[in-house]
């Protein structure tokens, strides 16, 4: 496994690889986990060649000491990738790829941008797109490997590259879930002990509202998963939605031929957690 901090030491590598190899690339933010690995793992089935990037973009987080709390365990992370058997790792610093001026690019994706995170985190998704941007013209992947975990987020990804004429493909991979359900995340390692024994609660709650969304009105389902929530004394409900899976679009009712997927984000005290199940 080689590392790179150097773009031009990186691509000078990369050039030669892509004469003969199918590169696939997994763009991460570190803390890695067995979540990650899944991705490794996609990546190495899909192509020939496997890059992981391991950057926390400043432009994606709209509270500043968010980006300052959120985990960074490099060495950990190296040896992990080393053990799975990932390629090449680029773990720049800001200045690399920012220069002196961190700032996000501006970034319509018709409208997916303004669903569910995008209306609770204000200038996210034009930071999303800011970094994978930069990183698809830094590494010039032949396939890209991204969690279904941030589905929305995935959505836009896949409009990035419509839009901008990246050729890239994009692959989404299933959410990969602890023993007791919790979706995998690299904020879960900030959770108390206590909250970390609730959250399980979340997806939990998520496959009872799929149940009754075959039987019940989607208004219905809201109304419940609210109700649950307002009798849970340890995590807060911020949002919970049912929304179409191509627009994002909230659904207020059942078309028949539709793709719904329920969404959620929870507070475990000061830790954002999120989650999503397909409809």
């Amino acid at each position: 496994m080689v590392v790179f901090q150097n773009i031009a030491k990186l691509q000078s590598h990369l050039s030669l690889i892509k004469k003969s190899k199918k590169v696939g690339f997994i763009p991460t933010m570190g803390a890695l986990h067995e979540g990650h690995m899944s991705l490794i793992e996609k990546g190495k089935e899909k192509s020939d060649y496997v890059v992981v990037s391991i950057f926390v973009n400043p432009t994606q987080f709209d509270n500043p000491e968010d980006l300052v709390k959120y985990p960074r365990t490099l060495e950990n992370d190296l040896k992990m990738l080393e053990a799975i058997g990932c390629d090449a790792v680029f773990t720049p610093s800001s200045n690399e790829i920012y220069g002196s001026n961190i700032d996000a690019q501006t970034f319509h994706f018709d409208g997916l941008e303004h669903q569910m995170e995008g209306a609770f985190r204000d200038g996210h998704f034009d930071g999303v797109g800011t970094i994978v941007k930069k990183l698809f013209e830094i590494v010039k992947p032949n396939v890209a490997f991204f969690g279904e975990k941030d589905f929305q987020q995935l959505q836009i990804i896949k409009k990035l590259v419509e839009k901008h004429e990246i050729p890239v493909k994009i692959v989404g991979c299933k959410i990969h879930r602890e023993e007791d359900g919790l979706a995998m995340s690299s904020r879960n390692t900030r959770l108390t002990p206590e909250h970390r024994k609730e959250a399980p609660f979340i997806y939990k709650t998520l496959k009872k509202a799929k149940k009754r969304f075959k039987k019940e009105s989607i208004d219905d389902v809201l109304n419940w998963v609210v109700k649950r929530f307002e009798k849970n004394q340890l995590l807060e409900l911020e949002y919970f939605t049912i929304a179409d899976e191509k627009t994002l679009k909230s659904a207020k009712e059942k078309v028949k031929g539709e793709k719904y997927r329920g969404f959620i984000a929870v507070f475990a005290g000061e830790i954002r957690l999120i989650d999503n199940i397909k409809l």
